[in-house]
């Protein structure tokens, strides 16, 4: 008597549920960088931007529902003197993308999208990794204290 069980191929593999650590942190970045390009997008047309998350909240009854709330996203971007300035960021920790410098001038705000996509290829190509990583010792040292 054959089941359909035994028609399938059945394998023993153990699922890796890690990643690379840089490759999360890089990805965390991108993730951020993308949200930034929208943000800035948006705001050149003149549009609202908002960004969806899910969140558990109990109803009357006491049950756990998942219901979609707005996130606030803080603009890495301002504008003075005519010049839109730009900071990466990490977190809580402003990037130092060379030594003492962590600002990107632009000069008028319709640069910002193409600037931003460049420092997301920049991220995406591995060149910022050396940065990410001592943002992220920095920003786990607060956690340890």
């Amino acid at each position: 008597m054959a089941t359909q069980l035994s028609s399938l191929k059945i394998t023993n593999v153990v699922r890796q549920t890690t990643t690379n650590t840089s490759e999360f942190r890089k990805n965390k970045l991108l993730k951020k960088l993308d949200e930034q390009i929208a943000l800035a997008t948006a705001q050149k047309n003149g549009e609202l931007f908002t960004v969806k998350r899910l969140k558990n909240a109990k109803d009357e009854n006491g049950n756990s529902t998942q219901i979609e709330v707005s996130k606030r996203v803080s603009p890495w971007f301002w504008t003075d003197n005519n010049k839109t300035y730009v900071q990466i960021r990490y977190g809580t920790r402003v990037l130092e993308l060379q030594k003492g410098k962590n600002t990107i001038e632009t000069a008028s705000s319709d640069d910002l999208v193409k600037t931003l996509g460049i420092v997301r290829t920049c991220v995406a190509n591995g060149e910022l990794d050396s940065v990410i990583e001592a943002a992220s010792v920095k920003v786990r040292e607060r956690f340890g204290k």
